[in-house]
């Protein structure tokens, strides 16, 4: 076994700037829907997916909540300092460090980096700002500048939440591809209507086009909805620059997934399909698997949760493991443990040659040209993925986050 050898430029298409939704349908059931079903294409409207769907499918949802992750700050030389929050470094956990009230550490990304020596700096407050800010005297101090690990110290007063300091002071992380600063729209748009775990820097976009009316006619289908959740990172708006996917490195990514979700995916597999909403759905539906089956392989009794490596699924044999073998390990692992959940992170990087374990059809938005995640989509419905990108650019789909939808069943 060995990492595939794919080169990127493979997988690209012509993508007209116009062809990019720079902001949501006016409602969000209302955006365009493709069915790519074993090889056919048609389209519809999203509020009409309930009718592609078959009773007693298991859908699942990624249900990690976007955060206001940008704060600009300006030094007293008036130099304009922008952080980008992408997750807690102290405390590590995401409830306990919004769950602060005066101090705590986030790794980031910082603009303008060159132009802050490290100093203590405050955040900037326009002319017209609410006194709460006043009040709040939020500070951020450089911790560590080390390449790749940029850590921040936030300070504030008044005893608040760092989740509220973040939602008074914050911006939404819009992608950048949309060439624009974030507006109020953009608060409500940009998170899907069930959302619940603060944590991510950028929206699980194929969930943007659920409303409850569509939530309902799921339920009224007789289809199980049910909930996972991964924080998505700033590293999924990452290009692949190298030639070749061997050269890309994923971001690592946290996730869990509840025992009794594990245990209906467990019961469902192999009846009725599994249907991910989203490519982070996937990502942590398939880590599970790779997780579960290196827990059977050592035994529940002897192992602990490692991190999902980026090429575990093309260099190791863990692959011959069954998928009930696999999920009947972790749930073992749980019941010993008297836990409910699976907490874990993962690398995982899905591309042509991947065999799905769990995951049988897709519900997703389109992808940007050389981006991991049109390889994920290739690698589920393979060469079809032209014809599919080829049926939507002629057929006046709108692309990326905020852009139209596709029901995608493999052959």
């Amino acid at each position: 076994m060995s990492i595939p050898h794919i080169s990127i430029s493979d997988y690209t298409y012509e993508l007209p700037d116009e062809r990019i939704a720079a902001y949501p349908a006016p409602r969000r059931d209302a955006s365009k829907l493709l069915i790519y079903n074993k090889g056919s294409i048609s389209d519809s409207i999203f509020r009409n997916l309930p009718g592609y769907l078959p009773e007693g499918a298991l859908m699942v949802f990624n249900n990690t909540k976007v955060v206001p992750a940008r704060l600009l700050f300006r030094r007293d030389t008036g130099a304009m300092i922008e952080i980008f929050c992408l997750e807690p470094a102290a405390p590590e956990d995401y409830s306990l460090c919004f769950a602060a009230t005066s101090t705590c550490v986030w790794k980031t990304i910082v603009g303008n980096k060159k132009k802050w020596k490290g100093e203590p700096i405050h955040l900037y407050l326009p002319e017209n700002h609410d006194e709460y800010l006043d009040n709040l005297d939020l500070e951020a101090t450089l911790e560590d500048a080390s390449e790749g690990n940029v850590q921040v110290r936030f300070t504030w007063k008044g005893g608040d939440p760092f989740s509220k300091v973040m939602e008074m002071c914050g911006r939404v992380p819009i992608p950048p591809y949309l060439h624009r600063d974030s507006e109020s729209i953009d608060s409500e748009r940009y998170q899907t209507l069930y959302a619940s775990y603060r944590g991510s820097v950028a929206a699980p976009t194929a969930g943007l086009h659920f409303t409850e009316e569509v939530l309902s006619g799921l339920k009224r289908k007789g289809l199980d909805c049910e909930n996972v959740c991964l924080h998505v990172g700033a590293g999924t708006f990452l290009p692949v620059k190298s030639e070749a996917i061997e050269g890309h490195t994923m971001h690592s990514e946290p996730f869990s997934i509840s025992t009794d979700v594990l245990g209906k995916i467990l019961q469902n597999k192999g009846n009725k399909p599994v249907i991910a909403v989203g490519t982070t759905s996937v990502r942590t539906l398939e880590s599970l698997y790779w997780l579960g089956a290196e827990c059977a392989r050592k035994g529940p009794e002897s192992w602990e949760p490692a991190p999902v490596g980026q090429w575990v699924p093309y260099t190791s044999d863990l692959g011959e493991i069954s998928v009930k073998d696999a999920l009947e390990a972790l749930l073992a692992y749980t019941e010993s443990k008297g836990m409910d959940r699976i907490t874990c992170r993962t690398r995982i990087i899905i591309v042509p040659s991947y065999r799905f374990r769990i995951v049988d059809w897709l519900i997703t938005n389109f992808h940007q040209p050389k981006s991991t995640l049109l390889l994920l989509i290739a690698a589920l419905i393979g060469e079809d993925w032209r014809k599919v990108y080829d049926y939507a650019l002629g057929h006046d789909f709108r692309f990326l986050s905020y852009g139209d939808s596709s029901l995608l069943i493999p052959r």
